[in-house]
């Protein structure tokens, strides 16, 4: 499935799901992610999301697998080692689908996804890791939409997301992207890394 671009733009593929493969220890993680993905409007599944609980575990992941564009494995100790998140990898590799590693340091990749290049964190980098993922999808898919749920009055706007230049700017110089609530027009400082809102 290909974007529509503008005149003199390369194509690029469309991702618009996102499938989270991770272990029950790592759901904050996963939580964190799926957060992170919400705020620039990429719709998210876990087989472990408190949802359709009517499905067996396996629907579940099948058809959210199935159902995404892309899945993300996040791989701690934990994740690597267990054998749903390996299940999920290969449905993902058997369904030739875009698999994003994010891999904890000292972490072997699975077997099917070895050749695959991961972006590394730490358990105090993780929202670093999350800021080069959110980079990476945005250079296989056009982003043009931020969601931000405004941290002084709580109503939630979509607004332009900030072009990726400025996103390495602030993170260069160690800043905060701006913006202003719709509502009541406060200024809202964004953590250019996963465009959180910060107070």
């Amino acid at each position: 499935m290909k974007l529509a671009t503008e005149p003199g733009e390369s194509s690029k593929t469309m991702i618009t799901r996102v499938y989270i493969s991770h272990c029950e220890q790592d759901e904050l993680l996963a939580q964190e992610t799926a957060r992170a993905l919400w705020a620039v409007e990429l719709e998210s599944f876990s087989s472990l999301y408190r949802k359709a609980w009517a499905l067996s575990r396996a629907e579940r992941i099948r058809f959210g697998v199935r159902q995404s564009d892309c899945v993300i494995a996040i791989l701690t100790p934990e994740g690597a080692a267990s054998p749903e998140v390996n299940q999920e990898i290969g449905l993902a590799v058997g369904t030739d689908q875009l698999v994003i590693p994010l891999v904890e340091s000292g972490v072997e990749l699975p077997v099917l996804i070895r050749h695959l290049q991961p972006i590394s964190f730490s358990p105090h980098t993780y929202e670093d890791a999350l800021g080069k993922l959110i980079q990476n999808i945005r250079e296989i898919t056009r982003l043009d939409w931020l969601k931000i749920k405004c941290p002084y009055c709580g109503e939630e706007m979509t607004q332009y997301i900030s072009p990726q230049e400025e996103v390495e700017k602030a993170l260069l110089k160690g800043m905060h992207l701006e913006t202003m609530c719709s509502y009541c027009q406060r200024a809202i400082f964004l953590d250019p890394r996963t465009f959180r809102p910060l107070l």
